[in-house]
Parts: structure tokens; sequence; C-alpha cells
């Protein structure tokens, strides 16, 4: 899952940049910890979650719709934080059947896989920052490899291989971990003082989909 959202004027200052960053992973870290309130408040109701289970378009089609009213209203605040802080909790109620699953067959890979993640984020976000690389090329790349591996996943769905599932999660972590590396030097070089919630819902996607393939490869190892 990736989104493009576009951006404004070049940050020209440093304490214009220092203030894009501070509003970016502020809104960053609100927003996972609404993912996790959304994914608490999905376990606890075992209904909703037999409904997502059940009905995985009209979820998915629940979970874009914020999403979407998000890039469109990226710079009238506070419309803007709303959709997006809607969007990180549906998406909890979305990922609690998974996490439910996970959690009943195989205590402690939530954990172990969360860790990783931030792990993995915090070298890829350090690398990023310290790094003179110009990254630009790497966009194109890489938007292609996501394009590539939706459409591939999509098709795996019908056959249910362990095997090819594995891989799949490998090469989306591969993927996902550039597109952080790339949307973090975007937050450096590109982006407008003004275009934090674009920032943020781009390294979001980026850190919940390193994640999702985290936890499917260890639970697939684990199997």
């Amino acid at each position: 899952m990736g989104v493009s959202i576009p951006t404004g004027s070049l940050v020209r200052t440093g304490e214009e940049r220092a203030t894009l960053v501070r509003r970016t992973y502020t809104l960053v870290f609100v927003s996972v910890l609404v993912t996790v309130f959304g994914a608490s408040f999905g376990l606890s109701q075992p209904a909703l979650m037999q409904w997502v289970t059940r009905h995985p378009f009209l979820s998915m089609i629940g979970l874009f719709a914020p999403l979407l009213m998000a890039t469109r209203t990226r710079q009238q605040f506070p419309a803007n934080i709303g959709f997006v802080l809607l969007f990180t909790f549906v998406e909890g109620i979305f990922l609690s059947p998974l996490l439910y699953f996970y959690g009943r067959t195989q205590p402690g890979l939530i954990t172990e896989a969360a860790g990783l993640t931030i792990s993995a984020f915090a070298v890829l976000t350090l690398y990023a920052f310290v790094s003179r690389r110009d990254f630009r090329p790497w966009g194109a790349f890489l938007m292609t490899g996501l394009w590539v591996l939706i459409a591939t996943t999509v098709v795996s769905y019908f056959f249910h291989n362990q095997t090819a599932d594995l891989w799949l999660a490998s090469v989306a972590v591969m993927i996902f971990s550039g597109l952080l590396v790339y949307d973090t030097w975007r937050l450096r070089n590109v982006y407008g003082p003004d275009d934090y919630v674009g920032a943020a819902v781009n390294i979001y996607l980026d850190l919940l989909n390193m994640f999702l393939a985290i936890i499917r490869i260890l639970g697939g190892r684990r199997s």
C-alpha cells in the first residue's frame, strides 16, 4: 500500500526544515498510537472482527475513504489531521483479525515483529538523514516494484502457496525499506513547510507495510 501526495514549495531555511520534521514525526507517532488504539478496539469487539473478515472489500472501501479525503484536504487544518487519524483508527480495526490470529496461534510474534520494525525504521531513517546520496532515481524504480508486488500478491491470493507468500513478504520488506529511505530523503529535500501531512502519511504507510511483511515472514517461518 502506498500513496503519493503532491508537495508545495521547497523548505528554504533550517528552521522551516526543523519544523517540518518535528510536525511530520509527531503525526507519524500519533498515527501509530491511534492504530494501536483502533486494533485494541477491534480486538474487544468480536462481532466487528467477524464483519471485517467476512467483508474485506467493504472494509477496504471504509479504510481508503478517509485516506482519500486526507489527500484532498492536506492543506486544510484541522480537517487534514482529522481524516489522517480517522484513517489510522480504521486501519487498526482492519488489522485486528490478523493480530487476533497471530496472538492466539503464535504468542510473542507481534511483539517481536514490532521490535524488528522499530529497529529497522530507526536505522533506515538515520541512514536517509546522514547520507549525502541523491535518492531521486529510486522513486520510479520503487513505485514500479510496488505495483508489481501488488499485482503478484493479488494473483498469489488464489493459490495459497506458503513458500511464495514468504518470498513476496521478503520482497515487500525490501521495497518498503527503500520507500522509507526515499520518503525520508524527500522530507529533507523536497517537501514544503506545510507538507507534513503528506510526508507523515507516506512514512506511516512505509512503516506499517514493513511491519505487516515482517510479521508474515516470522509467522511463516515458525509455521
